[in-house]
């Protein structure tokens, strides 16, 4: 492709990644390995360790999920078939369930709402906890109404009395009559739908949830949120595992109104809580954030706090679920239960573009339904895909979360060993399964000419990303909001082979780097391969 068709797409990031390397073209993928065209136009093996950022569990072109893509496309499946029966997408919200109520251990069903992405799954969840909130926020208007009412009832018919608590509830003096308590009371509940407090949402510190207009609200790193702060509702974010610091957050945003009770001859005062909190997302293991995992006693506090203030849990499962973590829901090792779960990235089995949110029962909407739609969502070809990868997945018991658990384990071994080598390097392996970081230490005072000018400027993951590209053929990244970190999520079909490579590639870039040796870390930049 010539530079000025490159020039209408991704103009500045080609420019970007082309200074460090990585302005690569990949011609096929199997596997874990992409062939990248080289400098003479042949094919070169690449080991990618990146695997669509989560989406490539089976890893590339799973034989198996390609047979059914061709199948599905044999048969001439409609892609397009709105307002009609889907029994495809039924039988994926079945096998979720399934899944859901065995690592769960409930039998609570989940209804499921598809759409085409990750950041559509998320929009979807807040959409609907909003819609769910305010209608609470109705339900309870209505219930307040109904019970003034009551005691209106009783107090005429003289079967009970005022108490005086509820004349100073609504600070009237104890000699005012009993009606203009309740017509205050009322006037109190009529207006709780229009001067209630906006909806309260919550998130984490580090946390990445998309970039839509509505995720990207969500989405911690300010370069990505702060030129559209102004387009959405602003969200509290709150420090990721330091678990005292949940409370003290909801607390602070609790909101009461009055009601009034009948009971034993008299009609008194009572507080309920105005439901002012839409959702708190949650992702088990940040992902963009540095590879960060939940603590269990974080996970532990977040479900009681969120259970004490009827705040529902939206847990994003996008990088995490499907099984790389070594169980389908990773949160499912944590025991945190969600009211909302959001799936994408590897249910499409690297092919299709899919995602589902699980909407847990006891809050399902169904009018949802009437105001949410998208045109692709649901479709019986990537369903048909979904059900193929699920359906490998659960093959033998779940199989592949086992396997993703120990070759989650194999690869960290191999890595703490390097680090254990490179400690003044390398700074902590973290990760959970098959999502793994590499944290490099800051060396930015101490370090050469060029990691004292990349590490400030969040560039010096990318360098050492192309380091690994050019030297030793294999394909790491960055995470987005923790430059330091390379990012890790490969196939359950990582060998041994594979993990020793980039074993061998980190201990060569740590020498570099612990010699201070620019010419060396920076050599294949003029006499590139690719």
């Amino acid at each position: 492709m010539n530079s000025q068709a490159h020039d209408l797409v991704d103009t500045e990031l080609h420019q970007a990644v082309s200074q460090v390397g990585l302005d690569v073209e990949y011609i096929r993928s199997r596997g874990n390995t992409m062939w990248a065209r080289d400098r003479h136009g042949g094919e070169v093996p690449v080991t990618d360790f990146i695997g669509g950022y989560g989406s490539l569990i089976l890893g590339h072109n799973h034989p198996e999920v390609v047979a059914r893509a061709r199948d599905l496309l044999d048969r001439d499946t409609p892609v397009h078939a709105q307002v009609s029966l889907r029994p495809e997408a039924a039988a994926v919200a079945a096998v979720l369930n399934r899944i859901l109520q065995r690592e769960f251990d409930t039998d609570e069903p989940y209804f499921a709402v598809f759409a085409n992405s990750g950041a559509e799954a998320v929009e979807v969840a807040v959409k609907h906890a909003e819609m769910d909130r305010r209608m609470r926020l109705e339900e309870l208007t209505a219930a307040i109404e109904e019970h003034i009412a009551d005691a209106r009832t009783a107090l005429t018919e003289g079967s009970a009395v005022l108490a005086p608590a509820v004349l100073t509830a609504v600070g009237l003096p104890a000699t005012a009559a009993p009606e203009s308590a309740l017509d205050a009371l009322q006037a109190r509940a009529r207006t709780l739908g229009v001067q209630a407090p906006g909806p309260r949402l919550f998130t984490l510190a580090g946390g990445f949830h998309g970039k839509l207009l509505g995720s990207i609200q969500l989405t911690h790193n300010p370069q990505f949120r702060a030129p559209f702060t102004a387009l959405g509702v602003q969200p509290r974010f709150l420090p990721v595992n330091q678990p005292e610091a949940l409370r003290p957050a909801l607390a602070a945003e609790r909101t009461t109104v009055l009601d009034v009770t009948v009971g034993a001859g008299v009609v008194d005062v009572v507080e309920r809580d105005v439901p002012v909190f839409c959702a708190l997302l949650v992702e088990p293991v940040q992902g963009e954030g540095g590879i960060v995992p939940l603590t269990p006693e974080f996970a532990k506090e977040l479900q009681a706090v969120c259970a004490e203030f009827d705040c529902p849990i939206v847990v994003d499962e996008i990088q995490t679920g499907a099984g790389r973590s070594g169980a389908f829901f990773a949160s499912s090792l944590l025991q945190l239960r969600g009211d909302y779960y959001t799936l994408a990235k590897s249910l499409g089995g690297g092919l299709v573009k899919t995602s589902v949110t699980l909407v847990r029962g006891r809050r399902y909407r169904p009018q949802f339904e009437l105001v949410h739609s998208s045109t692709f969502a649901k479709d019986a070809f990537s369903s048909g895909i979904a059900l193929k990868v699920l359906d490998l997945l659960e093959t033998d018991g779940g199989t592949a979360y086992r396997t993703a658990a120990l070759r989650g384990a194999r690869l960290v071994q191999a890595l703490e060993a390097v680090r254990a080598e490179y400690d003044d390097i390398i700074s902590d392996v973290r990760g959970l399964g098959l999502l793994v970081g590499i944290e490099f230490a800051d060396r930015s005072g101490v370090g050469s000419p060029m990691v004292r000018q990349t590490q400030p400027a969040g560039l010096f993951g990318f360098l050492v990303s192309g380091y690994l590209l050019h030297e030793h053929l294999i394909r790491v990244m960055p995470t987005g909001s923790a430059p330091n970190t390379l990012r890790l999520e490969p196939s359950i079909g990582l060998t041994d082979d594979e993990i020793d490579r980039l074993a061998t590639g980190l201990r060569e870039v740590c020498e570099v780097l612990r010699a201070n040796d620019d010419e060396r870390l920076t050599a294949f930049l003029g006499a590139r391969r690719f």
